[in-house]
């Protein structure tokens, strides 16, 4: 077929359209990148809404926008421009949804919308060790107050010993359209999150098991969930926290994670600026049933509490039994796939909000965390029950909760919170030098 009969179809096209048709081979690909027919596209969607003007051809839209040259850009250059600035708008319009703020978790309010709005999934990409690679878009979600559970399952898992890496990315239209809902076989935009090693799935990242199952935990927030006896993938789990969640999710690249901004310091003339006001939101949940929500507000420590590059953040004391807390429920991980379902005893996801004293993400994390019976005796066996310890630790900090199981009313006390903040974060967060 003709090129001008070609370019006369393509100029019916949508960009979207325009884009797929693109990569069906390489002349298609030079005559979709077209400069007259992306600047129609281009003014259409970019011209003030309050203009009427009409023009019945590609040439007149050039010439009403000042665009004389259009034959002297190099193929392609309307088509950068357009995306260029599909790109920018998004992200003019994340920062508007996202700017009102909960004074309570410090988290923008309106999250779960712009998860709606924006039309956003995960993805997770299984690597062999060949090159090969499998993607897979989420089966099942659920909304936490501060987080989100993203689950994959399904019957097709590539084998496990022949993976290398799980990338874990954000998935977006590459166009939002603002007036339909996104469909699932639409251009999609690929942003890394995180990636894993796979080979990490030892014995030393396990956290639990099941007859049928034994589940792995891979830093960050990443759930394993491997087949006892075919020793295969059964299920993933990723728990997101909602901080910079929609950023990381639609502004990075396929390869690169979204960068986070810089942060400033704020000035104070305090002696122990950065030991004091802060604000702690934490989430013991599984399978949308919460076992633990709680907020302490005006948290501090001091000096002398600085050890071996951490300092000491109290917050449930243990021998200060006003202060204990009872989880409701009998504690477990639910996991799920497209035959069988369970839940793993004494299991369950972490969600961790720490505020500094201005009200803004201090250290905010999601993650599997277990129960599991301490090494040596401390302080809480003097209870009536046994004693379990709940243990994270990151770069940024480490958290350990102390737990009694008393028998009398069958539930969990915790007895002891404990957060080891990094000083290297402190300093750098409050401009400090401890």
């Amino acid at each position: 077929m003709p090129s001008e009969i070609l370019l006369k179809i393509f100029s019916y096209l949508d960009a979207v359209s325009l884009l797929c048709t693109g990569c069906v081979s390489r002349r298609f690909y030079h005559l979709a990148n077209d400069n007259f027919i992306w600047i129609r596209i281009y003014s259409t969607a970019f011209s003030p809404t309050r203009s009427n003007w009409k023009f019945n051809s590609v040439e007149k839209i050039a010439m009403s926008m000042s665009f004389l040259s259009v034959q002297d850009k190099e193929a392609g250059y309307w088509k950068k421009e357009y995306i260029t600035k599909q790109i920018a708008s998004v992200k003019a319009a994340l920062a508007d949804i996202l700017k009102p703020v909960n004074p309570y978790t410090g988290l923008p309010v309106k999250t779960k919308e712009a998860l709606r709005i924006f039309g956003l999934g995960w993805a997770i990409i299984l690597k062999e060790k060949s090159g090969k690679e499998y993607i897979m878009e989420h089966v099942d979600l659920s909304i936490n107050d501060t987080s989100v559970t993203v689950i994959w399952y399904g019957k097709k898992w590539p084998c496990l010993a022949s993976l290398s890496t799980l990338d874990l990315c954000g998935m977006t239209p590459v166009f939002t359209d603002w007036y339909k809902t996104p469909t699932k076989h639409r251009l999609r935009w690929h942003s890394l999150i995180a990636k894993y090693n796979l080979s990490h799935l030892t014995v030393s990242t396990m956290i639990g098991c099941d007859r049928l199952i034994r589940i792995f935990c891979l830093h960050p927030g990443l759930l394993v969930g491997v087949w006892k006896k075919e020793e295969e993938l059964a299920f993933v789990m990723a728990n997101l926290h909602f901080h910079h969640l929609v950023e990381r999710s639609t502004l990075g690249s396929a390869t690169i994670p979204y960068e986070l901004p810089p942060h400033s310091p704020f000035l104070d003339d305090s002696p122990e600026y950065g030991l004091h006001g802060y604000q702690l939101h934490v989430d013991l949940h599984s399978g949308g049933v919460f076992y633990l929500c709680g907020t302490f507000r005006n948290l501090f420590t001091k000096r002398g509490n600085i050890e071996n590059g951490h300092v000491k953040l109290i917050v449930i004391h243990l021998k200060n039994n006003r202060e204990h807390l009872p989880l409701i429920g009998k504690v477990g991980l639910s996991w799920k796939t497209d035959i069988f379902d369970g839940c793993i005893k004494s299991c369950s996801m972490m969600d961790v909000t720490l505020l500094d004293e201005h009200g803004k993400p201090f250290w905010c994390f999601s993650s599997p965390v277990c129960l599991r019976s301490p090494a040596t005796p401390s302080d809480s066996s003097s209870f009536l029950g046994q004693t379990y310890n709940v243990d994270y630790v990151d770069a940024e900090g480490r958290v350990h909760v102390e737990l009694v199981w008393i028998r009398e009313t069958e539930e969990y006390l915790i007895v002891n919170l404990v957060l080891y903040l990094s000083i290297a974060k402190i300093n750098h967060w409050f401009g400090t030098e401890y």
